[in-house]
């Protein structure tokens, strides 16, 4: 093969010759085909293109180059894009000195830019690297490998806007704000390059060379209206679009810019084609090619939207396609289990994509939000009593967790999310301001749906323990309604010397008041009609005459007394008084730090709604108080804090504190907070001198049990073996349950702070400005460490026997001492069996009463190590007789006593006891044990009773049957924990306790579960309710047939039934999780759904539940469609609402089936749904006794299941590029490895057993909802599957759709679409 010059010198002089000779085009053609084969090169030739376009610039520029040049491209001689890329290099940079040589090369690229590209395979890495070198693609577009359909696009793309911008520039209309994509176009100072000049320059030559430039003008625009005007052009424009959002921003930069000047363009000009001119190609770059839908599947995916009948099934508020978030928020409150992510992350992807996959107006969205927001509140307003969240948790769900959700969703500058069919509706606005735009739509839709919310007077009424708020935010804005009046704009609150009563405000107020803290809207909402009623009194009232007092605190009081239980019961009405409450923590004396923190944790922290969140940091910044400067000594600086520390912790353990912090998703922040609390406490002993009397705490004890148990409750560390072992395919449930996985997420959000792409992070729900600003570990505290491996050890297998040298030994054995110091006296005068002897335990000597008497000066640590050991040895005696049950309570409630952090390592050990199933069950007869049978009937009847309210039917031995037995750990747990005291400075241990309790008693067989909770009822009969709820979930932990007949209740209940039923009396989201849960119509008022929400946590094995799900939606579609053939009119059989009502109850049911899957088993049941679920159901043949009612059934079911799939992960990894979610990486993997399946059936190598209709239903709306609501989904499936996609749909001639899949690929795909769009045009 000839080299590249010796090839170019034997063409040029071909060249010369056919000139000379004055040969037509045609002869020069076949002239130079001869030298291209003597050369070993194929047609079209790359190096001919190269060698013509480099004489034609400078050396050989005549006019018969260019018509040889036009020849060549016509009969395939050159590639016409390259030659083009080439030329528009050298054309539009020498525009102005060479008008002629532009207006030849305009000529040329309106007539060949879109030719059908003949280019041969072995021809086209050559063309495509060509092309990418001369116009600097890969650079400028940042692509790494350049295919020849991603060249030619790119191309397109480049000399649009080179145009664009040589035409602004030859105006003198440079937009500087404009980005600057190359400037390989820049205008150069270069030879003058004449078409046949003699190299004279007359005056009129020049006067004809400004009018042919002022020409060319107008021929750009021209040319470029014919470019992008042509559907092939559009196509491939639209590829640029779709996956490189950013360039086409810059694109639509330019022309909103020539919009913005249309008429000075037509001034300069002089002429009106220019703005007939831009208006073409306005509505072209409008252009949507799929926006008509031809056939059923089509109409299926477009009927999918909240305007269908599935939201006209019930009013406002009630619309099924809303219920996720209904669903969602009564899944926060389940106190059993604390998620580690915030709730305002959470609820923000929620929301969006509730918003996307109903194609809803942001108004209808937020305003669906608030109210089920509302109903959450109202759902428990006069709450059950018990160890569980109140209404402080729902209070912040509706006050601050959803307004904190909503300034996310409004302040998210990221991608957008919309369907197809907004995208493509740019109408004459630049992607420049589409964010300002949708900024704009989502603060007006806030505000009508905040004032849409009056209507709905039954949910706005405030529960008692509220209506104080709400009566001062509605005289804080009749207050400032007064002060704009006269003129004082200065009022930002109530004025203690306001003459007005307290007047009647609502949840609306609170609402209000919680936006405007959160500037999502401002104070002119005081004045919107009817937002305040009463009229001004000329009687003051005497409680605002008395003052505020936080403005007596700002003034200067001290905090003792009144005014600080007041403080305490009081929300502090701004972050001033927060930060000078902090600071006096940190700095005043010691009775100032313990007052100051104890108002900082009391209702400022659970009722400070429209500062809750920066509450929580500064109550995070006081468990790590800064190390003074000159602090020097060998204890830790945290001593000189115990009675502030103290005060802290106590606030922090209450229920509804913890979870709220929950909520926050502070739990890994806290985990690390408290961490150095129990190292430096759990490692001092107290002071011999400072010991207290029998029956009193020691503080340094009281603070580390305060920390460890605070700790303890943030993960499940009491959770058997079986709950942390392999499943499977190798998925771990461990790390959800482990305190490394909450320090993993902790050193993660650090991580995130701390780099230099905080962009990445979300300020709003964890700003994360304390004092952690390093990395924690576990294995910088070993104390802490040593006892967490033990843990896990004692979970995992038994403890080992004693021996006396062992240190860990003989604290085990001066804890015994301790504890049974009265029954060794007695055991002296008498030789009774309830005495447990050193001799017996571990053969130590025997000691005397006075050893006896005196607590172990010990570390807690220390103690908590022995504890497995104290905690065998008086098991075991009890279990052979050598102590009584009640002296083995008395000694436990003893080591409680002493040192109430071993509460924790007695859950621990007893629940890990109660799974080997080697202790015998204990007679509960009121001898040895306590009896339960003076309410275990009732009890047992009452929770059957609501079992049966909710569609529920079990076996169960009837009442009395057998006498009430209980494992011994149990029986043990059950006594120690009735003999705590209830109150709130011990609700931190009753509430570990009874989670613990349940956890034990729900894995029992039944009824171990009732017989606890009618030794319970018998101790605090108040707590009825709670017990007999709590009661009611333990058939559903092991009873997989419970579990699915509740959800076939919640199916009914929700989708209603033709069968009269208890479960079907209102349907819809109140069906499913009713209106008011009463304390005294509990069997009533508990609906399947909400039975479902908190029972489902304890389900062992939840993987069963995939297939229960889809077997209903499965039946629910098959009913929908037999009603509908049955009963609807001939006439109406095929009419858009009967289809859409229809579609309607299909997608019902896939909603809530995918709202239950993500509340019961979240990732591991959608990773189930996506590799095993749902294709094992596409494989399995259909039950031949189930009657099909024809082809629109088998179309729905395919269209149900494929919405199944695409809600359940958008509920998980939402519908964005953005990751929000941990899981969020491995959606890559399943939607790969479930399009890999699809594919391999559309290929012929997987048999399927379900009706040809239902598979093709599936495939196409599967790929039709990704396409439709999910793009970003796309460009996560391998290039590889993506086109057998692809190719699979063209063979069903669903082109569009195929076409559609493959533009939302990426970059990795664009290649192939225009390669498709060339074959096509």
């Amino acid at each position: 093969m000839e080299t590249t010059g010796f090839f170019g010198d034997r063409v040029m002089e071909t060249v010369k010759w056919c000139e000379d000779r004055r040969d037509s085009p045609l002869a020069w053609g076949m002239d130079v085909s001869r030298r291209v084969r003597e050369a070993g090169l194929e047609l079209p030739s790359v190096e001919l293109g190269e060698v013509l376009v480099s004489n034609l610039w400078f050396r050989h520029n005549t006019l018969s180059l260019w018509k040889f040049l036009d020849h060549a491209i016509s009969t395939g001689l050159v590639s016409s894009i390259h030659v083009l890329a080439l030329l528009s290099v050298r054309a539009i940079a020498h525009r102005r000195t060479q008008p002629e040589a532009y207006r030849l090369y305009l000529e040329l690229l309106s007539q060949y830019a879109l030719l059908p590209a003949l280019v041969g395979d072995t021809c086209r890495k050559k063309v495509s690297k060509s092309i990418d070198e001369a116009l600097q693609l890969s650079h400028t577009y940042g692509v790494h490998k350049m295919e020849f359909g991603l060249a030619s696009t790119l191309f397109l793309f480049s000399v649009v806007v080179g145009l664009i911008d040589c035409t602004l520039y030859d105006l003198n209309l440079q937009e500087t704000s404009v980005d600057t994509l190359t400037d390989i176009f820049d205008n150069k100072d270069v030879i003058d390059m004449d078409i046949d000049s003699k190299g004279n320059h007359s005056e009129e030559r020049n006067e004809r060379r400004v009018e042919l430039q002022r020409s060319n003008i107008l021929t750009t625009f021209g040319v470029l209206r014919k470019l992008i005007t042509k559907k092939k052009a559009l196509l491939l424009l639209r590829l640029i679009r779709l996956n490189m959002p950013d360039k086409w921003a810059s694109l639509m930069q330019r022309f909103q810019f020539l919009e913005d000047r249309k008429m000075l363009l037509f001034n300069i000009l002089e002429t009106p084609t220019m703005i007939e001119l831009l208006g073409d190609m306005r509505r072209a770059l409008s252009f949507d090619p799929h926006s008509n839908k031809r056939n059923i599947v089509g109409a299926l995916v477009d009927l999918g939207s909240c305007s269908s009948a599935s939201c006209c099934k019930y009013r406002t508020g009630l619309a099924a396609c809303w219920a996720p978030f209904d669903i969602y928020m009564e899944t926060s409150m389940e106190a059993k289990q604390l998620p580690a992510t915030s709730g305002v992350d959470l609820l923000a992807a929620l929301i969006k994509t509730l918003q996307v996959m109903n194609r809803a107006s942001w108004h209808q969205t937020f305003l669906e939000l608030w109210v089920s927001a509302l109903r959450l509140v109202q759902r428990e307003r006069d709450p059950l009593e018990g160890p569980i969240p109140h209404l402080d948790a729902r209070l912040c769900m509706l006050l601050c967790i959803t307004p904190l959700a909503i300034l996310h969703v409004l302040k998210n500058e990221g991608e957008m999310y919309s369907s197809t069919r907004v995208i493509g509706g740019l109408g004459n606005e630049a992607i420049s301001h589409e964010h300002e735009i949708d900024v704009t739509s989502k603060t007006h839709g806030l505000i009508c749906s905040l004032q849409a919310l009056r209507q709905f007077s039954t949910l706005l009424s405030p529960p008692a323990s509220v209506v104080t708020a709400a009566n001062n935010a509605c005289t804080k804005a009749m207050s400032f309604i007064s002060s704009s009046k006269n003129g004082d704009n200065t009022v930002n609150g109530c004025s203690h010397n306001d003459n007005y009563t307290k007047t009647g405000g609502n949840m609306f107020h609170l609402i209000i008041e919680a936006c405007i803290a959160r500037k999502l809207v401002d104070t002119s909402s005081y004045f919107w009609p009817g937002y305040v009623f009463s009229p001004i009194s000329s009687k003051s009232d005497s409680s605002m005459g008395q003052g505020s007092p936080w403005s007596a605190f700002m003034e200067g009081a001290q905090l003792a007394g009144p005014l600080k239980s007041t403080l305490i019961a009081t929300p502090a009405p701004s972050l001033t008084e927060i930060e000078k409450l902090y600071h006096i923590a940190l700095r005043g004396s010691e009775e100032e730090r313990s007052a100051a923190a104890m108002i900082l944790c009391g209702s400022s922290l659970s009722r400070g709604w429209n500062i809750q969140e920066h509450v929580l940091q500064y109550v995070l910044k006081l468990l790590s108080p800064p190390l003074p400067c000159n602090f020097v000594g060998p204890r830790s600086h945290l001593v000189d804090h115990m009675p502030m520390l103290r005060a802290a912790l106590s606030g922090m353990s209450s229920v509804d504190v913890i979870h709220i912090i929950s909520l926050h998703g502070m739990v890994p922040e806290v985990a690390a907070s408290v961490m150095p609390l129990c190292e430096v406490f759990g490692s001092l002993a107290p002071s011999p001198s400072h010991q207290p009397s029998r029956g009193n705490e020691v503080p340094m004890y009281e603070i580390f049990s305060l920390a460890f148990l605070l700790l303890l409750r943030l993960w499940k560390f009491y959770r058997p073996p079986h709950e942390h072992c392999m499943m499977e395919g190798g998925r771990y449930s461990g790390p959800d349950l482990t305190l490394e996985y909450l320090l993993s997420l902790h050193n993660c959000r650090i991580a995130l702070h701390n780099s230099a792409s905080k962009e990445t992070f979300d300020k709003t729900s964890n700003s994360l400005e304390t004092s952690l600003s390093k990395a924690v570990y576990i294995d910088s505290f070993p104390k802490l460490r040593a006892w967490y491996c033990q843990n896990k050890a004692c979970i995992a297998s038994t403890v080992s026997g004693f021996c006396n040298a062992n240190p860990v030994h003989q604290v085990a054995n001066r804890i015994l001492r301790m504890i049974f110091w009265k029954m060794t006296k007695g055991a002296s005068a008498s030789s009774g069996h309830s005495t447990i002897s050193s001799n017996n335990i571990s053969g130590s000597p025997v000691f005397t009463e006075d050893d006896a008497c005196e607590r172990p000066v010990l570390p807690a640590w220390d103690v908590l190590e022995a504890t497995p050991y104290v905690l065998e040895a008086v098991l075991t005696a009890c279990a052979h007789g050598q102590l009584s049950s009640k002296d083995l309570t008395t000694g436990l409630r003893d080591l409680v006593d002493f040192l109430p952090a071993s509460l924790g390592t007695i859950i621990s050990y007893f629940s890990a006891e109660i799974t080997r199933g080697i202790w015998k069950p204990v007679a509960m007869n009121g001898i040895d044990w306590p009896s339960p049978a003076a309410y275990l009937p009732s009890i047992e009847s009452e929770v059957r009773e609501i079992l049966s309210a909710v569609g529920v039917t079990i076996s169960m031995p009837p009442a009395g049957a057998a006498p009430s037995m209980l494992p011994l750990p149990v029986a043990a747990l059950v006594g120690l924990t009735i003999t705590f005291k209830l109150d709130k400075s011990t609700e931190y241990i009753s509430h570990i306790a009874g989670s613990a309790l349940e956890n034990c008693g729900s894995s029992l067989p039944w009824p171990s579960m009732p017989q606890i909770g009618a030794l319970w009822v018998q101790k605090v009969r108040r707590w009825r309710d709670f017990i007999l709820e709590s009661c009611s979930h333990s058939p559903f932990k092991q009873n997989q047939d419970a579990v699915a007949q509740l959800l076939r209740s919640c199916f009914t209940s929700f989708l209603g039934s033709n069968v009269a039923s208890p479960t079907t009396t209102t349907g819809g989201i109140n069906g499913l999780l009713g209106t008011t849960i009463l304390a005294h119509g509990l069997r009533t008022s508990i609906r399947p759904g909400f039975l479902f929400i908190h029972s489902c946590i304890s389900v062992q094995n939840v993987n069963f539940l995939n297939d229960v799900i889809v077997k209903l939606i499965a039946k629910s579609v098959r009913e929908s469609a037999s009603q509908w053939t049955h009963t609807s009119p001939c006439r109406l059989k095929s009419s858009k609402e009967s289809l859409a009502s229809a579609t309607a109850r299909a997608k019902d049911a896939a909603m809530l089936g995918a709202s239950l899957a993500c509340v019961a088993g979240g990732f591991q049941l959608v990773q189930l749904l996506y590799q095993e679920t749902v294709p094992t159901w596409l494989l399995s043949a259909r039950d031949q006794t189930v009657k099909e009612v024809g082809p629109m059934h088998c179309t729905l079911e395919g269209y149900a299941m494929a919405y199944l799939l695409i809600l359940s992960g958008s509920f998980i990894w939402g519908v964005g590029k953005k990751p929000y979610f941990r899981t969020f990486s491995r959606r890559a993997n399943l939607l790969n490895v479930h399009l890999d399946f699809v594919v391999g059936a559309l290929e012929g190598s997987v048999s399927l057993g379900c009706n040809p209709a239902t598979w093709k239903a599936y495939v196409f709306c599967f790929a039709g909802l990704m396409v439709n609501f999910v793009p970003a989904w796309i460009q996560d499936v391998n290039r590889e599957t993506l086109q057998k996609l692809a190719n699979g749909l063209r063979g069903w001639n669903e082109c569009e759709l195929a076409h559609s899949l493959l533009e939302k690929g990426g970059t990795a795909t664009m290649g192939s679409v225009a390669e498709l769009i060339h074959s096509i045009y």
